[in-house]
């Protein structure tokens, strides 16, 4: 009886929780210690071991928690004190570690297996898919380039036909002549800028060593000094010609190397293009000379649609062409008419001796000349 109502006791407690789930601080209950210690003393003088199992599983575990209520009637109690479960927000039990260890989690590690596999998976599939990408590409360009390495072997031999547009490859040939002729001058006026440059050098140290010798040599002053005057206005007036022929240098440098060679770049598309056409219109003329079944008829439209996809291209390349060599030669008559006339006026000017019309020549075309020593590094630079 003694057990029965200690159990009854600890059962019947009431759990105080708040309104946010947190169970409360509970009022000192010297009761329920007494009635324990009550009870362990009955155990050792009647040994006996239900009531110390039932004592100690209501003393650790606490009131029976059930899916929909917390019931706080003890065992075999009344309902009236139920406590409906949607009215806590919060856990008011402690965490036991021992608890997982019991039950089994399920579904967790089948969910992490099934999202990795998906995502593995998905990779693959975009790995697939660039390859695969990388292989068409690889696919036509080797196509392509057996179809233009036939035309062109056709042609060499004398085989196949090729599409000829007179009037431009005319113009084209005139345009590789003309750049062939225009580096000869480029390269002969780098080379007179170089001797020119080195006769400067040797009329600057010798006008230096006639000034030296006219203060050393007292008895030949006068002669020393007036050759020295002499080599340093013909330096001046070298540095000045030299101003003069490295702008008509680096304007004959920038029509050839840049104008020239960007119009003779779009040409070499334009020929690109112009095979590519020739050899989709051989296959397209050699499938219109087979059968005509279903495979035929599929293979025809295709090298049809390809066929006017390369036919396009070479048209507007050819275009492109055309438009390029009209304003090339518009550019080099505009650009070479001021640069002989800068030329010519510069070198009789020099040669002349007329220092004035040098100088005016300069400012004409607009010529800024460097100082002496500008092209050295400043001392900040040496450092």
């Amino acid at each position: 009886m003694m057990t029965d109502s200690i159990m009854s006791k600890a059962a019947t407690m009431e759990i105080p929780i708040n309104s946010n789930g947190d169970t409360g601080t509970l009022p000192e209950d010297d009761s329920l210690e007494q009635a324990a210690k009550l009870q362990w003393s009955l155990d050792e003088r009647v040994g006996s071991s239900r009531g110390t199992r039932d004592l100690q599983q209501v003393m650790v575990s606490g009131p029976n928690l059930n899916e929909t209520s917390i019931v706080s009637g003890g065992y075999g109690g009344t309902a009236e004190g139920i406590i409906p479960t949607n009215s806590i927000k919060g856990p008011a039990v402690c965490y036991n570690a021992n608890f997982n260890k019991r039950i089994p989690v399920t579904g967790l590690g089948s969910n992490m297996h099934h999202s990795s596999s998906s995502s593995s998976m998905t990779a693959e599939e975009a790995t697939r898919g660039v390859a695969v990408e990388k292989l068409e590409t690889v696919k036509k360009w080797g196509l392509n380039t057996y179809k233009c390495t036939k035309q062109m072997l056709s042609e060499r031999f004398g085989r196949g036909s090729r599409t000829v547009d007179l009037e431009l490859e005319a113009q084209i040939e005139v345009l590789r002549d003309t750049k062939r002729k225009y580096e000869n001058v480029l390269r002969l006026a780098r080379a007179l800028t170089n001797h020119f440059y080195n006769m400067v050098q040797t009329q600057h140290a010798l006008g230096d060593t006639f000034a030296d010798l006219s203060q050393k040599s007292p008895e030949l002053r006068d002669e020393f000094g007036y050759n020295a005057e002499t080599q340093k206005l013909l330096c001046k007036n070298g540095e000045t010609l030299l101003g003069a022929i490295n702008f008509f240098v680096s304007s004959i440098n920038t029509l050839v190397n840049k104008t020239m060679e960007d119009t003779l770049m779009t040409i070499k598309m334009y020929e690109n293009a112009r095979l590519e056409f020739d050899a989709y219109r051989s296959d397209l003329e050699e499938l219109s000379l087979g059968p005509r079944d279903a495979v035929a008829m599929a293979r025809i439209d295709a090298a049809q649609q390809q066929y006017q996809i390369h036919k396009d291209k070479y048209e507007r390349l050819r275009s492109d062409v055309t438009i390029k060599l009209k304003f090339l030669e518009e550019n080099k008559v505009k650009v070479m008419h001021k640069q002989l006339l800068l030329f010519h006026n510069a070198i009789s000017a020099y040669f002349a001796g007329n220092q004035q019309q040098l100088e005016q020549t300069l400012k004409q075309f607009n010529i800024k000349l460097r100082p002496p020593g500008a092209d050295k590094p400043s001392w900040l630079e040496e450092q």
